[in-house]
This record gives C-alpha cells, sequence and structure tokens, in this order.
C-alpha cells in the first residue's frame, strides 16, 4: 500500500459514512435509540470518535518522535484510558469489536453538535498527519493498516448497524 492510493481510499470511505450520517440526520434519527440494543447514531459517533482520536494522537506521538507501546497489564490499560479518556484500542487487553459502553456513558450528555465537531476535527487530524508523514513511516508503523482499523473499518461497521436499523424501523425486507 501506499499513500497515493490510501489516502483517496480513506476518503471516499468518509464521504459514504458522512452520506449516511447527513441522511439519518435529515430524517432526525440521530438521537433516536434503537440502533444498537438502546443506543443511538448519536451513542455510535461517540465511539467513532473516540476511535479516530486514538489513531490521531498515535500519529501525532509519530510525527514528534514519541513512542507508543499497547498496554499489556491491566492497570496500564485502565491508566491509559483514565489519561486519555478513551480505551487502547491496540492493546491486547482491549476487546477491539466490541463498543465501549464506558465511552459512550462519558459522551451522554454531549450534544450531539460537539460530537460531531469533536469527530470531524479528529478526523482532519487524521489526514493532516497523514499527509505529513513520509511512506518509509507509514510503512514502519504499519499505519495504513492501523488507520483503516480506526477510521473507515469502523464506518462500514457502524454503516451497517445504522443501516440495519433503518430498514427494521421502515418495515423494508433485509
Amino acid at each position: 500500500m501506499n499513500k497515493i492510493i490510501f489516502l483517496p481510499r480513506l476518503q471516499r470511505e468518509r464521504d459514504k459514512f458522512e452520506l449516511l450520517l447527513n441522511q439519518a440526520g435529515f430524517l432526525r434519527q440521530l438521537t433516536m435509540a434503537g440502533v444498537f440494543p438502546s443506543l443511538s447514531i448519536k451513542d455510535l459517533l461517540a465511539d467513532v470518535l473516540c476511535r479516530e482520536q486514538f489513531i490521531a494522537d498515535r500519529l501525532s506521538e509519530i510525527l514528534h518522535g514519541e513512542p507508543y507501546a499497547p498496554s499489556v497489564s491491566y492497570s496500564a490499560f485502565e491508566n491509559f484510558q483514565r489519561e486519555n479518556g478513551y480505551p487502547d484500542y491496540e492493546s491486547p487487553l482491549c476487546h477491539r469489536e466490541k463498543l465501549n459502553y464506558a465511552v459512550i456513558e462519558k459522551y451522554k450528555n454531549i450534544s450531539l453538535d460537539d460530537i460531531v465537531e469533536q469527530e470531524l476535527a479528529a478526523y482532519a487530524s487524521i489526514q493532516s498527519a497523514m499527509i505529513r508523514l513520509t511512506q518509509e513511516q507509514c510503512l514502519d508503523h504499519d499505519l495504513f493498516h492501523r488507520v483503516a482499523e480506526q477510521t473507515y473499518k469502523i464506518y462500514r461497521r457502524t454503516s451497517a448497524e445504522i443501516l440495519r436499523w433503518q430498514r427494521s424501523i421502515t418495515g423494508e425486507p433485509k
């Protein structure tokens, strides 16, 4: 993989995700519970925000030559989340495919507009960092895979949940 291929792919996936969110927002479904058990699209967007902020912070560390090592003990894992406000998503102790309800609870009383604003800023940080990083840095730190794991793979999973929920409330066949 290289940046010439990766960056447009990231943007295409992002555009698809934003289009779905805009459609749901137009229908005023962003704060309706029930998308994923009792969660709303806003709650799922908080999860997306935290994953993007996680990788944006790792990219910033790489740009500044700061080390990062995934948490390997439970105390280190808990300290990481307490210090950063999101889990260490690359830790072997993290359930990567599961939603982190502590993160969602943290954003319960934050307005949708604030979550959207923070999420857009996190995505912009990712884009900016990926542009500034060299191809060698991207390869040395396995960034194409790591960024995909915290961005467009999450967009796809979240989109699938939103579409499944929308079909269920409109009565369309699955």
